[in-house]
């Protein structure tokens, strides 16, 4: 081997000890450096390289490391035998059609699922993640309540009293690593032999989970005001999922009216309402409507929040609050099932709650998001168009209906033409057509920055433009 012969790009991100340690570990693994062959000494390559002799001994030290390179003594570097040299090989991309967006670079995504990752309070995450961590402290790695840790179970159930009426004690609550798990856990709790009747359209990660979990499901149509009683009687089921404060994906919030017809119709024996508390800290208008849980009498409530959407998803801490019978139940058939939520975790969102930085990022959320949703709003009545707009008093999305004629799947190609990516509402539709003749279009603002928002707008009517 006399030379080695790669391109070094000056000033990249990737240092350049690390582009010739990468270029040529490739070289090996692909056979164009065969076992035993002989690398150009240090010196040698980086005069051929024009680069320091220290930027090559790094790259082959790296790389003898690793196994790939040899050292042999007055001789120099060497290929080693890696034969049995664990590799990790990446996957191939399934190809994916052009129809559904996938595999295209969007300029703008209006998302519905979006959380502004940017606000997150690292420094503050970082300063008590310091703290839980200042003292050797061995209970910390042992295992903990099955239900999670009763200063975090205190810290939720004050604060879900306080922000969101909820009436409930400590031993009610079960802390665990997202709402998928903590609804596996109440279906083990419940049992099987469920109907469980869904809103039409529906949040579809629930739908499937039910029909999974050994129940039957079915959705009901809404109205104005949400779920329709009357349909819900006629459907059979015995247990009612609803997003009251703010449903997804429609954006209605269920007043007061319809919530206690729900009560009643949950007071028959065997009956019981999970309410899905999605998205109630995002409000503009009016006063915030205390939680469907913070009303029931009669332990028919099952209530079900989580962190994701306030915090951050990858916390991973979602919170499940039990009427007292199904308390019972739980400590008989779940209470062995240990928690999946670390005990490390748990302590440093207690002490971001206790210590008030929760109601801070809080509030820094809602004044972030609210201007978001004040630009897009001003945005979209501006351009004149004729469309309708709704749900766009709470949450972190709104939606636009046509009525032009023109197809769900146009409006998004269209878009997707100028680089901008939007979502349509009849994937949430689970049973029949949707209804109507309008065509509904969902744009999620919380990713996106005001300057964006505009510029996004402004792109999306250009689109849409009609000849």
């Amino acid at each position: 081997m006399y030379e080695l012969t790669l391109s070094l790009k000056q000033g990249d991100k990737v240092p350049l000890y690390e582009q010739i340690y990468g270029y040529i570990r490739e070289e090996i693994r692909k056979g164009r450096l065969s076992s035993g062959e002989r690398l150009p000494s240090t010196r040698a390559l980086s005069a051929h390289l024009d680069v320091s002799r220290s930027t090559v001994e790094l790259a082959y030290e790296q790389l003898r490391s690793e196994g790939y390179l040899e050292a042999r003594p007055c001789r120099g570097y060497y290929v080693s035998q890696i034969e049995g040299l664990y590799q990790l090989h990446p996957q191939k991309r399934e190809e994916k059609s052009e129809e559904s967006g996938a595999g295209q670079e969007f300029l703008y995504d209006f998302t519905p699922n979006g959380v502004d990752l940017n606000s997150f309070p690292y420094n503050v995450w970082r300063k008590l993640s310091r703290e839980c961590l200042v003292e050797d402290r061995a209970e910390l790695f042992r295992l903990g309540c099955p239900q999670g840790e009763p200063g975090l179970r205190n810290a939720i159930s004050s604060y879900l009293h306080q922000a969101r009426g909820v009436e409930c004690s400590p031993e009610q609550v079960i802390v665990g690593a997202g709402n998928d798990y903590l609804m596996m856990l109440l279906c083990a709790v419940i049992g099987t032999g469920h109907k469980v009747a869904l809103e039409n359209p529906t949040y579809q990660q629930a739908y499937r989970l039910f029909a999974n979990l050994s129940c039957e499901v079915c959705t009901v149509d809404m109205d104005g005001s949400g779920m329709c009683t009357e349909k819900l009687e006629e459907s059979g089921a015995d247990i009612a999922f609803v997003m009251p404060s703010h449903h997804y994906p429609l954006g209605t919030v269920m007043p007061i009216r319809r919530r206690m017809e729900l009560l009643r119709w949950a007071q028959k024996e065997g009956r019981y309402i999970i309410e899905d508390d999605y998205d109630s800290e995002f409000r503009y208008k009016g006063k915030p409507i205390p939680a469907l849980q913070g009303y029931d009498r009669n332990g028919k409530v099952i209530y079900i929040g989580t962190f994701s959407k306030s915090i951050a998803p990858a916390i991973r801490m979602s919170y499940l609050v039990l009427p007292e019978g199904l308390y019972e139940q739980y400590k008989t058939r779940c209470g062995f099932i240990s928690s999946t939520v670390s005990k490390v975790d748990q302590m440093i969102l207690q002490k971001f709650i206790e210590d008030g930085y929760y109601e801070r990022h809080l509030n820094k959320m809602r004044a972030l998001y609210r201007s978001r949703h004040d630009t897009l709003l001003a945005q979209l009545k501006a351009a004149g168009r004729d469309f309708r707009i709704s749900g766009e008093h709470a949450g972190v999305h709104l939606l636009v209906h046509f009525r032009d004629g023109r197809g769900e799947e146009e409006l998004i190609r269209l878009a997707a033409e100028k680089g901008v990516r939007v979502y349509g509402l009849s994937g949430y539709y689970t049973e029949g057509a949707q209804k109507g003749d309008e065509t509904v279009i969902l744009l999620g603002y919380a990713n996106m920055n005001e300057e964006k928002i505009k510029e996004a707008v402004r792109l999306l009517m250009e689109a849409w433009q009609e000849d």
